[in-house]
């Protein structure tokens, strides 16, 4: 049941067109995220409010929504992981019911072997349905209770105990679980008479370890408008999958508010799972601020000043953002206000609500939990002391007598003010107060929020269209003089525009963020450095030595020197005829690839339109090409030429360099002719090879990209300077093109400002009716401070 106003039926059709005008302009949907308001819409019109007990295991979510409702729907038990999720909807009284989805074998042979390894049992290679293992499984878990003393005793106890159920679960409903897929079950399927029957069956602890899921169906206030009532796992549960999947729905967008059940008040601090649970929270932007904060087991404060004190202090240093903080003890308010409806003749529950937890063992009744915390309250909590409650609690008695005894003496009045020091009726109240009376507010006061800016954004934007339109003249005349004394602002612009892109292109390529470029000049690079390896690889000694020998007509031998020379001369000249010979394509890709990029510009086809031409532009861009080429040329001939000379390092000592350069020398003094010379020719080319390499590496890697970006900037910013004064100096033949065709193009425009008025006018009456209607929608949901504003037409 969905409370939506009839105000509001249409609220989703409604802010879906004002998202629609807003996509319908580019220039303002880039600048706004609608994400956030899609979400806030969703929720505003949801028939499902889910609310998420989150907290970490043991800290009371399961008792806690137990005693919201007043009805013990689902298992809560010290030391026992709820590793259900439990879903609770609004049902009508006769249509109450119980949906249960079971784990499957595969799922719980997986927490079996999980327990089993924490309580180092070993496992190798088990199947769950081989009575045998199951049963040595379950005489190991009692062992263990045995030893610790009890079931809750020890985290080792409750972890047995938590084993022997899911045993014990498994052995009773094996019928019902499937091998690797979860079984569901309505109601009647299990002949359950009502919903009572139901939680009683699925609030059994062996029941409860092989369920998966729970969907209630139960009638209560609290439930109607769509609350949803959602139970998960610890945060911090045994098996890694249930934490998981509280984690995810705490991220859920369809997650509305979140109760974060938390457990200092027993533990002292936050937790590192807690902690991350409230980042959770804060991550989602589908909760806001929509968070209970419940400090559950506030009772354990009452018996320890240094805990209390603790407590108080993080909640004013970490909780002083919101007022929504609660402390409460859920299992003294939820017993409290069961066993108001009991008395001395079912022995205040024992005999009712308690029968199943005061089995006798050895002839002595066993004590439930809320009985010894009960005793506690009376006797140490210190609540009672200034009240009319004289209550004793005797050491001679055993605490089932002493509560049978106190209920006889004090009786309603006493469980009412135990209920009242539990903060359960205080939390029911605000949480009641919060889903009936402010929560539809507080969502459409978030939807108002988020469709605000996007709102003034609209009514900005057509208004100062509709603005600017009515400033324009209406008549062909009054327009064309306003278009002819535009036109000198409007080539000024143009030559602006025109320079600023080549300064952008210019800084692309000195950031190398010109990707043609880049590939280009890498592609010259690799050329040029695999070149030098060409020539080393076909170097020959033979025809080098003939030279150096022609060069001295007297002489019929060379030394290695000359050689080397000669060698030096022919590797510096062949490496710069490739450069040069790259440097060519790669100037005229620059100045095609720019040529293209410049066409493309819209102040180059402003120019077109105004001019009926470029005013020279690609021409003098050509020009270019052969002016880059010829300077560049230049730097490469320069920086080749110095390879002629040997760097010095070459000579240090102690280098491969020198070493290799003697252990040549020695090689080639072996004999006067050239046989000695070419024995050697490996060794020489190695020699040039360490003497070329980082000299072209040098030149390739570090210095001439550099000197390739200064000199395209040199060159190329006088001509973009040229070329803007030259757009300006464009106006007379600018004036005479466009007086030739401005009769049509100002009825074009007239026709199109009309026509652009028209659509304004439609979209600002759209926008209008529509928001008077949200607006409308936001009055009716009680949101009278949230008014949307709407566009002032112009007729």
């Amino acid at each position: 049941m969905t409370k939506i106003h009839p105000q509001c039926a249409d609220l989703a059709s409604q802010v879906n067109q004002i998202l629609e005008l807003l996509q319908k302009n580019p220039e303002l949907r880039s600048h706004q995220n609608t994400s956030q308001l899609e979400t806030s819409l969703r929720k505003a019109i949801s028939p499902r409010f889910e609310i998420v007990f989150a907290g970490a295991f043991s800290a009371g979510k399961s008792m806690l929504i137990n005693a919201l409702l007043g009805r013990e729907l689902l298992y809560s038990a010290e030391g026992h992981a709820t590793g259900i999720e439990c879903y609770i909807e609004y049902a009508l009284p006769e249509q109450e019911k119980v949906v249960l989805t079971f784990l499957s074998e595969k799922e719980i042979l997986e927490q079996i072997l999980y327990i089993s390894k924490r309580l180092n049992i070993n496992l190798t290679d088990i199947y769950v349905n081989q009575a045998h293992v199951i049963e040595q499984l379950l005489k190991e878990s009692e062992q263990i209770i045995a030893q610790e003393g009890g079931v809750n005793k020890s985290e080792t106890a409750k972890q047995a105990n938590a084993l022997k159920l899911l045993l014990e679960g498994f052995e009773d409903n094996k019928d019902k679980i499937r091998e690797d897929s979860n079984a569901t079950y309505s109601m009647g399927q299990f002949n359950f008479n009502n919903l009572t029957e139901a939680a009683t069956y699925a609030r059994r602890g062996k029941n409860s370890a092989v369920l998966k899921r729970l969907d209630y169906y139960c009638h209560h206030p609290l439930l109607e408008d769509g609350n949803v009532l959602v139970d998960l796992p610890g945060i911090d549960a045994p098996i890694q999958k249930d934490a998981k999947l509280a984690y995810d729905k705490i991220e859920n967008p369809d997650t509305s508010l979140v109760v974060c059940v938390l457990k200092p008040a027993s533990a002292g601090d936050l937790t590192q799972a807690e902690t991350d649970l409230l980042e959770k929270i804060k991550s989602n932007p589908a909760i806001r601020d929509r968070v209970f904060y419940v400090f559950n087991r506030i009772d354990e404060t009452w018996y320890s000043g240094q805990l209390r004190q603790r407590l108080e202090h993080l909640i004013a240093t970490e909780f002083n953002h919101t007022n929504r903080v609660y402390k409460t003890s859920g299992l003294l308010g939820f017993y409290g206000t069961q066993i108001k409806q009991t008395s001395f003749h079912d022995r205040y529950g024992l005999d009712s609500i308690f029968q199943d937890s005061i089995k006798e063992l050895g002839g002595e009744e066993e004590t439930p939990q809320f009985i010894s915390e009960f005793n506690n309250y009376c006797a140490n909590s210190g609540k009672l002391t200034r009240t009319n409650f004289k209550v004793s609690v005797h050491g001679y008695d055993t605490p089932n007598q002493n509560y049978l005894r106190i209920l006889g003496e004090w009786g309603v009045p006493l469980i009412d003010q135990l209920i009242n020091d539990s903060g359960i009726e205080n939390f029911k109240y605000e949480i009641a107060r919060y889903l009936t009376e402010e929560k539809r507010p507080q969502l459409f006061t978030n939807l108002a929020d988020d469709l605000q800016p996007i709102c003034i954004a609209l009514k900005k934007f057509y208004q100062n269209k509709q603005t600017n339109l009515i400033s324009q003249p209406q008549e062909i005349e009054t327009m064309k003089q306003q278009e002819l004394a535009r036109l000198n602002t409007q080539l000024q612009e143009i030559g602006d525009h025109f320079y600023s892109y080549m300064e952008e292109e210019i800084n692309q390529i000195v950031n190398q963020e010109n990707k043609l470029f880049n590939q280009d000049f890498n592609k010259m690079q690799s050329r040029f450095v695999n070149h030098l390896d060409e020539l080393l690889q076909t170097f020959s000694v033979s025809d080098t030595y003939s030279l150096a020998v022609k060069a001295h007509p007297r002489n019929q031998t060379a030394p290695l020197i000359a050689v080397l020379v000669e060698a030096l001369y022919y590797l510096s000249n062949s490496l710069e005829d490739v450069l040069i010979e790259e440097l060519k394509d790669l100037v005229k890709n620059f100045v095609v690839n720019l040529v293209v990029s410049v066409r493309q510009q819209e102040c180059y086809r402003q120019l077109y339109h105004l001019l009926g031409s470029d005013s020279g532009i690609e021409n003098q861009l050509t020009t270019l090409e052969t002016e880059l080429f010829y300077a560049l040329k230049t730097i490469a001939t320069t920086e080749c030429d110095r390879y002629v000379r040997e760097t010095p390092q070459f000579y240090s000592e102690g280098t491969f360099s020198i070493y290799q350069f003697r252990e040549t020398l020695k090689q080639t003094s072996q004999a006067y002719d050239v046989s000695s010379m070419i024995e050697a020719e490996p060794a020489i080319r190695q020699l040039l090879k360490l003497d070329f390499e980082p000299k072209v590496n040098y030149t390739i890697r570090q210095v001439f990209r550099q000197s390739v970006n200064q000199t395209i900037k040199t060159n190329l910013l006088p001509i973009a300077q040229k070329i803007r004064e030259n757009i300006l100096e464009q106006y007379d033949l600018a004036r005479e093109n466009m007086e030739e065709n401005l009769e049509q193009e100002v009825q074009e425009k007239l026709a199109y400002n009309k026509q652009l008025m028209a659509e304004i006018h439609e979209d600002s009456l759209t926008y209008n009716e529509m928001i008077s209607n949200i607006n409308n929608c936001l009055e009716a949901m009680q949101v009278y401070e949230r008014k949307l504003p709407l566009i002032d037409i112009h007729e």
